[in-house]
């Protein structure tokens, strides 16, 4: 049986597994949010820089826009319920396995795309381990 909020059910030292929980949600959503400006601000700049459609990047920074508020309001809750923690999790690796794939196996960017693309998705990948390791230790049972 687990937790269905982060710090509940959880022993003596979940309060401070659960505030880096919540810093580690915080830096995903500013990060998120920042690339989702950027993609959006200057989609035509960074089309002609990274060589990857326009409008592939305006679609996607439309999206990470609103990811990144929904990421935002549960750093911001002090009890983020488990389930959509664990979705965040899952997102992002999700993200960083198909930015992987696209670039394998679809995408023909320039040489900064090729470097930004995997960069990137290590970056995400890093925010989807550091969320899961902070997740189990603020549900952990002791």
């Amino acid at each position: 049986m687990s937790a269905t909020h982060v710090g509940r059910t959880a022993p003596a030292d979940a309060p401070a597994a659960r505030l880096w929980l919540r810093r580690f949600l915080a830096l995903d959503a500013a990060v998120t949010g920042a690339n989702a400006l950027a993609y959006l601000a200057a989609s035509g700049p960074l089309r002609d820089l990274l060589g990857v459609d326009r409008a592939l990047l305006a679609c996607g920074g439309v999206f990470l826009l609103v990811y990144a508020a929904g990421v935002g309001f549960l750093a911001s809750r002090r009890h983020p319920p488990v389930l959509a923690v664990r979705c965040v999790v899952e997102a992002n690796v999700a993200w960083a396995v198909l930015s992987v794939a696209a670039l394998a196996l679809w995408l023909s960017p320039s040489t900064a795309g090729t470097v930004w693309i995997p960069l990137q998705a290590a970056v995400v990948a890093g925010f989807a381990a550091l969320q899961y390791g902070a997740l189990r230790a603020a549900t952990a049972r002791g």
